[in-house]
């Protein structure tokens, strides 16, 4: 097994309502294993294509760079249909990323959603994927880069507090 990745950043976005047009914030709460160390803030915008920019960015030269061994994301896309490339952030940061859902998605509805309702669905149904199929793993579904399926399990383990995430 390899070592333990205890420094963390969770990412998610913030509620909006279903009418609402242009930027969305983002949060990443950085942590060493149960302990909040701080808060790193952006914006992407809603169904747009800048969440892998943007979430690289809100680390990279935050005060927490050389902290975070390790991005967990709520879901690969945020803001909407706002797509992560996996493989990117992945390469950008030079830290595995890994995405986490509470239950599989149900990829023919979001593919259909994709194609028939966001502009550039094409290209992010593309980057779904890229990312490999969502694994069952510690009782949530998980999709990854830049790490073992086992590595996943065990930042799970380490890092949740109660309940499935």
């Amino acid at each position: 097994m390899s070592r333990r990745l205890s420094n963390l950043c969770g990412v998610d976005d913030a509620p909006f309502a279903r009418s609402h047009r242009g930027d969305v914030p983002i949060v990443g709460a950085v942590t060493t294993r149960r302990r909040l160390d701080g808060i790193v803030t952006s914006k992407v915008r809603r169904d747009g294509v800048n969440a892998t920019e943007r979430v690289a960015e809100m680390l990279l030269g935050s005060p927490f760079e050389a902290h975070v061994q390790a991005i967990v994301l709520n879901g690969i896309a945020l803001a909407g249909f706002n797509v992560v490339d996996l493989a990117a952030l992945h390469e950008r940061v030079g830290r595995p990323v890994l995405v986490v859902a509470r239950k599989a998605p149900d990829l023919p509805a979001i593919r259909r959603a994709l194609l028939r309702r966001v502009p550039g669905g094409a290209r992010k149904w593309r980057l779904i994927e890229a990312a490999g199929p969502m694994e069952p793993c510690e009782g949530v579904w998980v999709q990854r880069a830049g790490l073992s399926l086992p590595s996943a399990a065990q930042l799970i383990g380490d890092a949740r507090e109660q309940g499935q995430i």
